[in-house]
């Protein structure tokens, strides 16, 4: 495969194989999860979004949580409390999203539509790119969301 024909996806936790797996474009953590060899035991999986489209160079962790105060992708996010909910920006609906404080309707429909216009999101951070996310907006957002 060339390096443009495939996304690269690290697999970690509760599954047969871990470890980093190319998969098609448009695959999905489910396929992700399959490639892995699938889940070990009877690990929840219910705050996966198995439906999710990958985006390249993700971890996927299955059956475990990210440590406290751990970064994600690069950036300087830190993850909140294990027991509070994040919303996927890549996975999440427009309905979920207007969950987040200060986003309605008009504001989650540009999220979503920047999504599906850039492949999705590689970061937290470049939700900034959105209209109508500033610095404030960003600021209220940045600890209630994932990729």
């Amino acid at each position: 495969m060339s390096p443009t024909m495939h996304v690269t996806v690290h697999v970690a936790g509760k599954v047969r194989h871990p470890g980093v797996f190319p998969l098609q474009p448009g695959a999905r953590v489910a396929d992700a999860i399959k490639a892995a060899g699938g889940v070990r035991g009877t690990p929840d999986t219910g705050t996966l979004n198995l439906a999710r489209r990958l985006v390249d160079g993700e971890q996927i962790l299955v059956g475990v949580s990210a440590p406290q105060g751990a970064t994600v992708q690069g950036t300087t996010q830190s993850i909140p409390s294990l027991d509070t909910p994040l919303i996927d920006l890549n996975g999440a609906t427009a309905e979920q999203l207007e969950q987040l404080p200060g986003v309605g309707a008009v504001l989650a429909a540009r999220i979503v539509e920047y999504r599906d216009a850039h492949g999705g999101f590689r970061s937290v951070d470049q939700i900034k790119e959105v209209t109508g996310i500033g610095p404030a907006k960003f600021s209220d957002l940045k600890d209630k969301v994932r990729v």
